[in-house]
């Protein structure tokens, strides 16, 4: 098997997975996984796309993730990597399809508009 590249994106967080036939490490820029995301539903959420396709310690990924926080670039990973996926097997689509992993997340932050304070929020109203 070659290398697989895919892009996730989620906010503004961009991520670049590379999955190749491994041992189940996982690299995210140059750092390993539990160093980059050190709590541990963000590292759940790397792993689910393997969790639920039961490939766990099969592929070794490399990532370059940047932009975003550390929420939106941990679902960024995990949008690439069920992309990745479904890409080595065209049956993973079905496990992964359900539970919402191939969806790009449209979300994005509304922009401040001018005469007002944030995007929504008005200046303060006063009357006299």
């Amino acid at each position: 098997m070659e290398v697989i590249h895919k892009i996730g994106r989620r906010k503004t967080a961009v991520a670049r997975v590379y999955v190749s036939q491994g041992s189940g490490n996982i690299t995210v820029n140059k750092k390993e996984l539990a160093e980059y995301f050190t709590t541990a539903p963000l590292q759940y959420k790397v792993k689910q796309p393997f969790a639920l396709t039961g490939t766990e310690d099969t592929y070794d990924v490399k990532v370059n993730v940047y932009g975003g926080g550390i929420t939106g670039q941990a679902e960024a990973i995990r949008l690439a990597l069920s992309r990745a996926l479904c890409e080595v097997d065209a049956e993973n689509r079905t496990a992964l399809k359900p539970e919402g992993l191939l969806t790009r997340d449209p979300r994005m932050v509304e922009r401040k508009k001018f005469g007002q304070k944030k995007a929504r929020k008005k200046f303060q109203f006063s009357k006299r």
